[in-house]
């Protein structure tokens, strides 16, 4: 017995993907190129360089204390309004929420979850990495700045390096880092590097971040992105091993639980040696069924009851050749013949 399932709308959704695209689509997946494994090399390098400048009180520190001092919200308060609404596009939540919206519709047109798989892989490693380092250094804001011309170095702080710039980086360069073309590519490289360096300055701005957060900020974005083609053979993995999970959990009830598993060919009936005129021979034996009222299918003999055992050898009636049929030995043509006469004594 078969039942009909009704379709979700999980299922209309997995059935979605399962159909063949709309229009061609050019996924071209990033390598870590030679040229890409230089440029986070050096990216690296500037981190590492910008964190010992920070650390060891140099000019940079010297200078952000300037920048904290011009006070630029006080310089330009015009703009303040519109930057407080501005920096949200760095914020984290408000940006991932954006962003996935749009890769999901991607995902949806080109039947594919490596968008929205890249976009949580990028955002993992970037909250592991950036959180990592701020709750390491914890370096204090200019709002909570304690002794004028230190780096405020572990102090309990969480900004160094920026968490607004870095997402901004990293949330916005993933619609670059997915493009379809080069030409679509060079483009939105250019767009998210635009808004990344304009959120970045804007919390220079607001007094929020010293200017050495938000340069560490563009290094931690760009590293993460930077790194996410070694990561494209586990994201393919995740993927094969999601559509694999869907395919069992769609297919859990195509089968009724009270279904009877198909028959499979019937075993073949044992032989039993019969004697006829031309010797031997093997006939199948025909078993008899018991009907529901006890009786065989004819009526005429009841099966055995349950335990009762087949007749021993010693008990079976010996089988007696018929009339003409001749001696159960086979004739031998080497044989003498015996005279069917005595010989006269």
């Amino acid at each position: 017995m078969r039942t009909e399932r009704t379709l979700t709308r999980l299922d209309r959704v997995f059935a979605r993907l399962d159909r063949e695209p709309e229009r061609p689509a050019h996924l071209d997946v990033p390598t870590m190129s030679r040229h890409r494994v230089v440029l986070l090399c050096a990216t690296l390098a500037f981190y590492l360089v910008m964190v010992w400048a920070v650390v060891t009180t140099t000019w940079v520190v010297s200078f952000d204390w300037e920048v904290m001092f011009f006070r630029p919200y006080q310089q330009w308060p015009s703009v303040h309004a519109f930057l407080d609404y501005y920096v949200v596009l760095g914020q984290r939540g408000p940006t991932a929420v954006m962003v996935a919206a749009w890769l999901g519709w991607r995902s949806w047109r080109q039947h594919t979850l490596r968008p929205l798989l890249t976009l949580g892989a990028a955002l993992l490693l970037l909250n592991a990495t950036v959180g990592a380092a701020k709750i390491g250094m914890g370096r204090l804001g200019p709002h909570y700045a304690t002794v004028i011309g230190s780096n405020e170095m572990w102090s309990g702080g969480d900004i160094f390096p920026s968490g607004h710039t870095a997402n901004a980086v990293v949330t916005w360069g993933i619609l670059a880092y997915l493009a379809s073309t080069p030409r679509a590519r060079r483009y939105l490289s250019a767009g998210s590097a635009a808004l990344a360096l304009g959120v970045g300055l804007t919390t220079v701005y607001l007094g929020t971040h010293w200017l050495s957060d938000v340069v560490l900020g563009w290094a931690a974005g760009l590293l993460v992105l930077l790194a996410l083609p070694w990561l494209e053979p586990l994201i393919a993995r995740t993927e094969t091993w999601l559509f694999r999970l869907r395919d069992m959990w769609r297919d859990r009830g195509t089968k009724a639980p009270g279904a009877a598993a198909p028959a499979g060919p019937a075993p073949a009936a044992p032989a039993t040696a019969v004697e006829d005129d031309g010797g031997p021979r093997l006939e199948p034996v025909v078993p008899l069924r018991p009907a529901a009222s006890g009786r065989t299918a004819g009526g005429h003999h009841q099966a055995p009851p349950p335990g009762a055992h087949a007749p021993s050898r010693t008990e079976r009636t010996p089988v007696t050749p018929r009339a003409g049929a001749g001696t159960r030995r086979p004739p031998h043509g080497d044989r003498p013949s015996r005279p069917t006469t005595s010989p006269a004594r």
